[in-house]
This record gives structure tokens, sequence and C-alpha cells, in this order.
């Protein structure tokens, strides 16, 4: 019987374990993937990373930053790979530290797809992406905002080899780096999600036209992963109505519904959806269908969702069975202790939105724990 059917219905909460394939969760507390760039040289994870992490140990799983599965992959300034021999002794650093302090880490594997510049590809090469479709807005490259440059088309013969990069970061990730597991990144308009919606995806050969076919590069991606690693320790992550980096489908509901029976077959250890709660910036448009419920009917497997759950909502979402865990970003990231915090109705640090993104221990590792506050 899957984790979600046996919880729907019961009076589990946020406090109560959980199993997700492989790994044993002491809480349903998840930290959700943070992107905060801050990798050294080399896009390795340093010690500050190792301490930032061990820091969040308390949570029932950690699931790291993006991670680039390929020197192609990166979008943004500072954000680790994990495909270098460097980058793969950084994280091992990271999960030892996570895992002496009592935690559970997997890793995110991303590719960022057309939400890259030439300034982050090699030799100055455009960005790939499904189609030749240059996202709307602006995007930080550490030399100012650059418009999204229109991306290159991938050919059909280049797509095997993007899917191995992902099992081949999956297997340093768990068998080089020790880390507990990987959650693929679908989710919020970067490549996977590229291939999966028909507003970025108008390809003409079998990754194009049909949901089943531009959810073939998924697919294959899973079918690789769980491969290499076992299927027990791989996740995902999806976010069927987010608009995040110029994204939308013309059928939501009824693409990512198909979407999720065929997950069936792997059985993952979990499946992560993002959709925002009313009045978050993730919830889904005026309008727009609201699909984490359907998934749920249909998905067999573990369900985590996110996107703005207070404590309350989400021990009422775990109660109600529309989840068998929450995920928590913004919390996690000005609140280290946070499962503490939860369990004694204690207040919340406010995060500090000015050190989000890069620089060094000022807002990353000097949010007070309980504890400190207390002394």
């Amino acid at each position: 019987m899957s984790q979600s059917t046996q919880t729907q219905g019961t009076s589990a909460d946020l406090f109560t374990p959980l199993r997700l394939g492989a790994i044993e969760l002491p809480n349903r507390i998840i930290m959700a993937p943070l992107t905060r760039s801050r990798a050294g040289e080399g896009n390795a994870p340093t010690a500050l990373n190792a301490e930032y992490y061990a820091q969040r140990a308390s949570a029932g799983l950690i699931v790291t930053e993006a991670t680039q599965v390929c020197d192609t992959a990166q979008g943004y300034p500072n954000t680790p790979g994990l495909h270098t021999d460097a980058q793969t002794i950084g994280w091992r650093a990271v999960a030892e530290a996570v895992h002496a302090a009592g935690g559970r880490i997997v890793t995110q594997l991303w590719h960022t797809g057309r939400i890259s510049h030439p300034l982050f590809q090699p030799n100055g090469a455009l960005p790939l992406a499904p189609s030749a479709i240059a996202a709307q807005g602006q995007l930080y490259t550490g030399q100012g905002m650059e418009p999204f440059p229109t991306p290159r088309a991938l050919e059909t013969a280049e797509i095997p080899a993007l899917v191995r990069h992902f099992a081949d970061s999956a297997k340093r990730a768990v068998f080089d780096a020790g880390l507990d597991g990987v959650e693929v990144h679908g989710a919020n308009g970067y490549l996977i999600d590229q291939f999966l919606r028909d507003r970025t995806n108008h390809r003409t050969d079998q990754y194009g036209g049909s949901v089943e076919n531009r959810a073939r590069f998924l697919m294959e991606i899973l079918e690789a992963t769980t491969h290499a690693i076992g299927a027990d320790r791989v996740g995902l992550r999806l976010s069927p109505t987010g608009a995040f980096n110029d994204m939308a489908d013309s059928d939501p509901l009824g693409h990512f519904t198909t979407v999720a029976k065929a997950l069936n077959s792997f059985n993952l250890a979990y499946l992560h959806v993002i959709e925002g709660r009313p009045g978050h910036h993730m919830a889904p448009a005026e309008g727009q269908p609201h699909v984490a419920a359907a998934l749920r009917s249909v998905y067999k497997g573990a369900l985590i969702l996110n996107g703005g759950y207070s404590r309350a909502d989400a021990d009422a979402a775990i109660a109600k069975g529309e989840a068998d865990a929450i995920s928590f970003g913004e919390p996690f990231l000005a609140n280290p202790d946070l499962p503490v915090r939860f369990a004694r109705n204690a207040a919340l640090n406010e995060p500090d939105r000015t050190t989000y993104y890069g620089g060094g221990a000022k807002g990353y590792t000097d949010y007070p724990a309980l504890e400190t506050v207390a002394a």
C-alpha cells in the first residue's frame, strides 16, 4: 500500500513519521529547494554550504538547491553542479555534515534550458531548449540584467546525452557523494517543464505534439535515473499551473493528469507538486484550474505539496489526505530549526530578502535557532 493511501483520512500531522521510498522521515516537514547562489569555485559546494544544510537537519527531508547536471545546464551565477569531481567532493562534505546532524538530504537535479544566457554557456553558445522560443523578461547574469536570448532548439540526436547527464549526476549524488537520493526538477519553467508544456514545446519530432510525446523527455530521464540509483531514491517536482519563467499550458489539468498517471509505473519515492494557496505567487491565475487535487486522485505514490502553507494549513492538508508531506521554502531559509519552532508554536524569524542570492554567511547561516534566542 502506498504512503499516500495509508494516510488519507487519518489523524496524521506534520510530526507523524513517514517513509518516502528508501528514506525514513521522522516528520513530514520538508525543506523545499532554494536557490541561494553561494557555490564556490567551479560551482562546487563549500564548507559554508555544508554548515547551512546541517543547520536545517531537523527537517524530515532536505531537498537541496537546484544543481546542474552538465556544463550547459547553468542559468544563474554561483549555482552548484554535480558533474565534476570537485563538485562531487563538495556535495560529499554537505551530505556528511547533514548526516552527522541526524538529517536526510536529496539533491535536486536540473537543467535550466532557455532560462540561461551565453555568459553561462560553454564558449558563449546559445542556451538549449525544446524550441527556439525566448522567454519574456530578463535574467540576472552577475553582470547586470540581460534580456533572455532566443535559445537554440535541440536536435533530436542531442537529447539522449542530456538524459544520460541526469542519470550520471544521480549516480554521483548517491554512490560518490553519499546523498540519500535525488529530486528531478521538472518544474518552474526549466528544461523538463519546457518540454512538458505546449507554450514552449513546438517540436514536430517524437518529443513534441501530444502530451505523451512532450512527456517523453521526462519519462526517459526517470527511466535512466531510476535504473541508475533505484526508484526508491528518486523524486520528481512539477508545477502544472506555474507561470514563473513565462510558462503556460493550454490544458494543465488534462496534460498533467496524463503525466501523473504515467508516473505510477516508476514507483518513485515521491511526487512534489508546487501549486500555491490563494494569495501565494505560485497560485493558479484567476479562472485557471487547480490541478494538485486531481493529481492526488490519479497518482498512487507519496505526494508532497508546496506553495505558501502555514503550520495549520499543512496539518489540515495532511489530516484530510490531500498530501503526505508539505515542503516549506522561505520559512526554512530564515528558521534553521523550523520543526522545533512548529512543535513549540514559537515565533518565526523574518527572512531578509536582500540576502537571498549571493554573498556569504549574512542571511545564510546567521539566522538564530530558538535556543539561541531564548538564551
